[in-house]
């Protein structure tokens, strides 16, 4: 037995065996990325109040600088000013895409440039430039809600879903 090499296979024939093997692995590696795919979103989703102060309203004003039009949630960027005269640049977190189309707000109701006031909550950690909107109003009045809904986010008359059954 020195010069034979006994074969590794146990089915018969080793192709056999390296196309299960193959198969097996494949199929692995596309359930953990499946399985990545729909973690990440539900790591990246929270509870209004574990990320936003019910007790911190503010109203800001300026310039939309860039859109996020992504999930779990929309964001706004916008230019704000400071007391002192200049600026920085806050981000608002809006409701998913999905449930801003439904409510009438697509990605060309939020042009770049355009003056907005943005009612909402800070982020809990006042340090950062962030906020929940609740609600956006441009220059000629209209008044759009940019909040999550049932998310545990004040009921402030905001949400239009609020008060209806089921919710």
């Amino acid at each position: 037995m020195h010069g034979r090499r006994l074969s590794p296979c146990r089915f018969s024939g080793c192709s056999g065996a390296r196309l299960h093997q193959s198969r097996l692995v494949g199929a692995s590696a596309v359930a953990v990325v499946l399985a990545l795919a729909f973690a990440v979103p539900a790591l990246a989703h929270h509870a209004f109040g574990g990320e936003f102060d019910s007790n911190r309203p503010v109203l800001l004003r300026g310039p939309i600088v860039k859109v996020e039009w992504v999930n779990p949630h929309t964001w706004i960027h916008m230019e704000v000013k400071k007391p002192d005269g200049g600026t920085e640049v806050w981000m608002i977190e809006g409701g998913s895409p999905n449930s801003l189309l439904r409510l009438g707000v697509t990605k060309n109701s939020l042009p770049i440039g355009t003056e907005i006031v943005v009612d909402g909550y800070q982020a809990r950690d006042h340090s950062l430039k962030r906020a929940n909107g609740r609600n956006v109003t441009y220059p000629d009045g209209r008044k759009l809600f940019f909040g999550s809904s049932g998310t545990g986010a004040p009921k402030d008359g905001a949400d239009p879903t609020e008060g209806r059954p089921g919710r």
